[in-house]
């Protein structure tokens, strides 16, 4: 058993808050920058929303539910980032794989209107029905520090990958 952890914590239960409405019916890899999804929340929780449409981006966390949980991905440690070969096997918590033990999606988007107990967004990358779980304002101030580092092959994950010569 690992050092600071306890068994009896080791379930935990959450409560949806709302639903994502948008086109998209199935997952996809790229291009979820122009997607505009409307986050339709439980009316219960209009007054919690009062000061969010002073915000530009918001953090959605959201439930991947449509993730498939078993199969070889069931307990899977590692992967390989995009599923790129020419990139390295790294542990699952160093990507954003979606094959992680909790499947939680978080996501910065763009607010673009709140109307009552909807936020119209852009870049949730969610398919139509995803449980939301939260939703939290940007602190730019502490989000997004000046000196961050990542590893080399995360500056390759966003170029095209050479052929391999067979």
């Amino acid at each position: 058993m690992a050092v600071g952890f306890s068994a009896s914590m080791s379930k935990i239960m959450l409560r949806v808050i709302g639903r994502v409405q948008n086109s998209i019916r199935e997952m996809k890899r790229e291009g979820w920058g122009s997607v505009v999804s409307e986050v339709v929340l439980n009316p219960s929780y209009i007054e919690a929303m009062e000061g969010m449409k002073d915000y530009s981006h918001l953090w959605v966390l959201f439930w991947m539910s449509r993730v498939q949980r078993g199969g070889r991905r069931k307990g899977m440690k590692k992967v390989h980032p995009k599923s790129r070969l020419d990139l390295p096997l790294v542990g699952i918590f160093a990507t954003r794989t979606q094959y992680r033990p909790n499947p939680i999606g978080l996501t910065l988007v763009r607010l673009l209107k709140q109307e009552r107990n909807i936020l119209r967004v852009q870049g949730l990358d969610a398919v139509n029905g995803t449980p939301i779980i939260d939703i939290k304002p940007i602190s730019p101030l502490y989000e997004f520090p000046k000196n961050s580092r990542v590893p080399e092959w995360y500056r390759r994950l966003w170029k095209k990958p050479r052929k391999v010569k067979q």
